[in-house]
């Protein structure tokens, strides 16, 4: 859901930790270009399937999926609407997760105006950089639309490694590690 904005794709790339290795699939790839329709005018759909399989002995550093909305401005040019991201969900099963979506502004009024009249918005360099928290307190940012997102998610053989995944009853689903004798269901 991008408000004002129509005629938009969408980039997709994961971030993962070092003990993470993709097996299988596309780490990176592009959408169509999609419009509005007149049944939802405020809805974007681009049922844009991406499959991917990753391996890792240490949930630190797990997947992280980040999306970039581009779109055409007022004079055609290609402009970024929005970044977001969200964690893969660790428990099995479908899930679906909104994401607020943001953009980079300017700081000042004239690399606002300048910005404006070249047509080169504030953008990142490297998407990445929103899934990581180094420096991103400094960066200005607006929000701008929602995007929502279905995964099919399948675990395999973390109990082999000691973690047993369950949902907890005051912060949602947790991965614990399983000690000797100690089990939680």
């Amino acid at each position: 859901q991008f408000p004002g904005f129509d005629d938009l794709y969408c980039k997709y790339c994961f971030v993962y930790g070092q003990d993470w290795v993709p097996t299988a699939g596309l780490e990176e790839g592009i959408s169509q270009i999609s419009s509005k329709s007149d049944v939802s005018p405020t809805t974007i759909v681009w049922n844009f399937p991406i499959d991917i399989t990753f391996k890792s002995t240490n949930p630190f550093g797990w997947p992280q999926i980040v999306v970039s909305v581009y779109g055409p401005d007022f004079f055609g040019n290609d402009v970024v609407r929005g970044y977001g991201t969200v964690h893969v969900p660790f428990t099995p099963g479908r899930h679906t997760r909104t994401i607020a979506m943001f953009v980079p502004e300017s700081t000042s009024q004239l690399q606002k105006f300048t910005s404006w009249f070249t047509g080169r918005r504030p953008e990142f360099t490297d998407p990445k950089v929103v899934a990581q928290g180094e420096g991103r307190e400094v960066t200005r940012v607006r929000s701008q639309g929602f995007m929502t997102i279905s995964f099919n998610v399948v675990t395999k053989d973390l109990k082999k490694l000691g973690y047993d995944v369950c949902p907890s009853n005051t912060h949602g689903p947790s991965l614990l590690p399983v000690t000797e004798g100690m089990h939680r269901y």
